[in-house]
């Protein structure tokens, strides 16, 4: 378990849809651990559920072979090469704003960044294109309010994609159903409080993570910048492992590397809890309409938070004259296909090369 989840772990990068495609060459392909209709069963599973989708995947692959020990093995394989790495970026970028390299670095990953996010709020709205009749409309209106809130409600996003859900659920089950809402406490410090939000109540994919943390992060607490928060977004892309990992470097802006161990732990906590507890009842999770219904309604309005967030990182992609050029750039590699990846590595690249000529760099 150690060998092939850490694996992995350490090579998964291009986020959950790279992570999926390399679960399944190992788990149908290779090993016939499950059969194709069993993977694709888990898969349509564990996106029904609240955090890291391809996280919970590994998790659940992981107990399919191993049982639960293999599970807890699997799931820290899978989580942790990823930890160590970002941790010791966050050192680097965080630490260290006043080299060039680092600078220049930072400047462009914040272009590159911004094209990504566009990506996969693309990628994930097309999940929604079949849709048609009053759902499109609601839809549209999921989405629109999802992106509003990101951009002008900071923390209320959480209740426009709760909300949207419910409305949905409501609708499917032609009867009212009541939003219990369990808000923060003044007794949760405020960075476990963030973490979970995170990993309990994040529904569409990693980037969701972005509109839910970022007023917390740069508006309430302070504890990064605008320009350190999307070095923290560029960071849980370009590092192998789950993209909730960005917590992480929150995390360590906070507290160091307690912090972000943290962080880390009250994130991905849920994703084992959903798995250990919910994998005997996963068929019938799927067969249930309740699920499916609030999918229906707080997925689209995830992707307005996405499309949101890219929003409020796009100043950050244009503090210096050539910034705009990256994004170019990056928008040009998106269009011949390249992978997320490789557009961070190239606005990396791109932002090194213009502190190594001496051009401006954002302070």
């Amino acid at each position: 378990m150690l060998a092939r989840w850490g694996r992995l772990g350490i090579l998964g990068v291009g986020g959950p849809q790279a992570h999926t495609a390399l679960l399944r060459e190992m788990m149908v392909e290779r090993e016939q651990w499950l059969s194709a209709r069993e993977f694709q069963d888990a898969v349509a599973a564990t996106s029904l559920l609240p955090g890291p989708a391809s996280t919970q995947l590994a998790i659940f692959c992981a107990r399919a072979v191993a049982g639960v020990k293999g599970a807890i093995v699997g799931g820290l394989a899978f989580i942790v090469p990823g930890f160590v790495l970002i941790v010791l970026l966050a050192e680097l970028f965080l630490g260290h704003t006043t080299n060039s390299a680092v600078r220049g670095a930072s400047a462009g990953a914040a272009a590159a960044v911004v094209v990504v996010i566009v990506l996969a709020g693309i990628g994930f709205a097309r999940g929604f294109a079949g849709v048609g009749g009053g759902l499109l409309i609601r839809s549209v209106v999921y989405a629109t309010a999802g992106a509003a809130a990101t951009v002008s409600l900071g923390p209320w996003v959480l209740a426009v994609l709760l909300g949207s859900g419910i409305v949905e659920v409501a609708l499917e089950l032609r009867r009212a159903t009541p939003l219990l809402w369990l808000g923060s406490t003044a007794k949760l410090p405020a960075l476990v409080w963030t973490a979970f939000k995170v990993g309990a109540l994040s529904f569409g994919g990693g980037l969701v993570i972005i509109p839910l943390m970022q007023h917390d992060v740069v508006r309430s607490h302070h504890w990064l910048t605008e320009r350190e928060f999307a070095d923290a977004v560029a960071l849980g892309q370009f590092t192998p492992g789950p993209v909730v990992l960005t917590v992480a470097v929150v995390g360590y802006a906070v507290s160091g590397v307690a912090g972000a161990a943290l962080a880390a732990a009250v994130a991905f906590a849920p994703s084992f809890a959903f798995v250990l507890v919910g994998a005997p009842y996963f068929n019938q999770l799927r067969e249930r309409p309740g699920p499916r219904a609030f999918l229906n309604g707080a997925g689209p309005a995830a992707v307005g938070a996405i499309f949101g967030a890219a929003a409020l990182l796009a100043p950050q992609a244009w503090k210096e004259w050539w910034q705009p050029l990256v994004v170019a750039a990056a928008v040009v590699a998106a269009l011949l296909g390249r992978s997320s990846f490789f557009i961070l590595a190239l606005g990396l690249a791109l932002g090194l090369l213009a502190a190594a000529v001496g051009l401006p760099l954002p302070r």
